[in-house]
């Protein structure tokens, strides 16, 4: 257990962490030159794709210092806001981890955010300065804004460059160094924490897993404590990006993928406490605090008999995403789906492309939406995710929604930008501090609803990419809010409504109803695309029918000639609406 050290690489989106992952496993041999890539840690297709990461990765290495011999397991954790939980999950199972930043773009917001997760789990943390060897770098200065912003002492942190590979020898031996090695009791029962897990079609759900106490082996019967279920241990293996390492036990203060041959998906659970079967521990590790959803949106099958194949899907996937949650619904212009709880957009998105890409799927995604807590004139309150379950104005007494406390880092030439930018979303500041002649942090108070849906697209072009952006939910506040509907053909498609404070329900409206035009598909007969609240209309637009006129034959004579005409000609004619018209609410600015 002296040897071994159990560590997590933390930082913003884009800061090099991925890239440092891949120098250190190059560092320790694990790898040949033939078999090294970019990325190696990140495995999904989509990773590679954004130069994301979304799952965070581990692996184990072996390190010589001084002649004694080192096992590292190294996880690489994501940097977006919207995978945070992924850091949190990672960061209980470590022992330290490694603070990177920039050194040209300095201490970002999502920085912060996952240094203080860090603390809470009280890991110690090494800083270090990465991009050293850009024309651009400034470590001196941003060495200053880590002590100044974090409250940490920068005056020993590593100078790097993961992309040429210098100064990587030298972090390794600080991680040996500086990281404590795991603490536990070898001899006592096996106590040992799921962290991750995911499917696989030929082994069934599998379980990586950090001991705490004692060991587990080869053919073990163990126990999983929350629901109580006993498993043999078919198989375990050390986690490698390429090749995985059989072993016959996994002793204390050791990280490793146990197979238990499970293919109820819901058996596993992650933050679960695995333990011996005939010896089973007192006490569970302490689990991890649920994510909590903060963004939720309908993900329909195009085809409805895909409707079981979807919840397979959401099954499996869950295993692998435990902040994923999910329950059936219905709408009546799509038919049978689920209503999906993500994290944020980002989430959303990811979410989606995987279902489609790894389960052979063709969704429709509903606009997004956040929970609101709705007080009725009964005394009774109910909390509605879903705009179309908000019940008839005359019931409701008041609406509250979720605000965010948002931090926002940015340069001061974009200043006026973000500031008229968040003030536009209903933002409340709260706090300014510079932290440099060239940087400002602002902390403000704004309602959710308004940066789920486009508010880090519009942050990022504002600022032309340079300001950063995290938030923490912190509570219900009243808001002035209204349902907007949206009727194609005179008929209500519930799938399209969305809640708005009512100060910009008209406004958002016509651009609601104006963008719908440009997508719904020209019929035989003019369509009528309105908004509405409640039954007042508030905007309207037609798409213009492109088949012939049949009343044009009709010369006077009573009118009930024309409309049994019109009727005929519209009579089996439904409009179908394409997944952009669904997306169309995300434009309403």
């Amino acid at each position: 257990m002296n040897n071994i050290r159990n560590f997590s690489i933390i930082a913003h989106i884009d800061h090099g962490k991925s890239t440092l992952a891949d120098r250190i496993i190059q560092e320790c041999g694990s790898v040949t030159e033939r078999e090294l890539g970019k990325q190696m840690m990140d495995t999904m297709d989509i990773e590679q794709e954004r130069g994301i990461t979304i799952k965070a990765q581990s692996v184990r290495l072996d390190y010589v210092k001084d002649g004694q011999h080192y096992i590292l397991n190294l996880i690489d954790t994501p940097g977006h806001v919207d995978f945070s939980y992924e850091v949190s999950k990672s960061l209980a199972s470590s022992d330290g981890a490694l603070l990177i930043v920039d050194a040209a773009q300095g201490v970002e917001a999502q920085t912060i955010a996952n240094v203080y997760l860090a603390m809470e789990n009280n890991l110690t943390l090494i800083p270090v300065i990465n991009k050293i060897d850009l024309p651009s770098a400034e470590p001196e200065r941003v060495a200053e804004e880590i002590e100044a912003t974090i409250g940490i002492d920068a005056t020993d942190a590593l100078l790097i460059s993961a992309k040429t590979g210098v100064g990587i020898r030298e972090l390794i031996d600080a991680i040996v160094d500086r990281i404590p090695a795991p603490s536990g009791d070898p001899a006592a029962t096996t106590k040992a924490i799921i962290y991750d897990s995911w499917f696989d079609a030929y082994q069934g759900a599998m379980a990586l897993v950090r001991v705490f106490d004692g060991e587990i082996k080869m053919n073990q019967m163990i126990k999983l404590m929350h629901n109580g279920e006993n498993h043999q241990v078919l198989e375990l293996m050390y986690p490698h990006p390429i090749r995985r390492q059989k072993t016959q036990t996994l002793k204390s203060g050791e990280i490793g993928i146990v197979v238990l041959g499970v293919k109820d998906v819901g058996s596993i659970r992650v933050g679960d406490t695995i333990t011996d079967a005939k010896n089973p521990t007192a006490q569970p590790v302490a689990e991890y605090a649920p994510a909590k959803p903060f963004v939720f949106a309908g993900l329909y099958p195009i085809d409805t008999d895909e409707f079981e194949a979807v919840r397979d899907a959401l099954d499996k996937l869950k295993l692998n995403d435990s902040s994923l949650s999910y329950e059936p619904e219905t709408s009546m212009a799509l038919g049978f789906g689920f209503r999906v709880g993500f994290l944020g957009m980002l989430h959303m998105e990811v979410i989606k492309e995987r279902l489609e890409r790894e389960f052979d799927l063709d969704l429709i995604a509903t606009a997004p939406s956040v929970v609101y807590k709705v007080y009725k004139t009964d005394g009774t309150m109910v909390e509605v995710q879903n705009p179309s379950e908000l019940p008839e104005p005359q019931f409701i007494e008041r609406i509250e929604e979720p605000y965010v406390r948002a931090t926002v880092i940015t340069p001061v030439d974009y200043l006026g930008n973000v500031i008229t930018l968040v003030t536009n979303k209903r933002g409340m500041q709260e706090k300014m501090d510079y932290l440099n002649e060239t940087r400002v942090m602002l902390i403000y108070s704004m309602p959710m609803n308004e940066i789920v849906v486009d508010f880090y697209d519009k942050l990022k072009s504002t600022s032309k990419g340079y300001a950063s952006f995290d938030y923490d939910p912190i509570e219900f506040r009243d808001g002035d809010l209204v349902k907007l509907d949206v009727r194609v053909a005179g008929e209500v498609v519930d799938a399209l409504s969305v809640i708005v404070p009512r100060t910009s329900a008209d406004f958002r409206g016509r651009a609601l109803v104006k963008n719908m035009k440009e997508i719904v598909p020209r019929q035989l007969f003019e369509v009528a695309i309105q908004a509405s609240i409640g039954n007042r209309v508030i905007a309207r637009e037609t798409v213009k029918s492109m088949g012939k006129n049949v009343t044009a034959k009709c010369y006077g004579g009573d009118i009930s000639r024309k409309r049994k005409l019109l009727d005929k000609q519209k009579e089996g004619k439904k409009v179908q609406l394409p997944q952009e018209a669904f997306m169309s609410v995300l434009k309403m600015d």
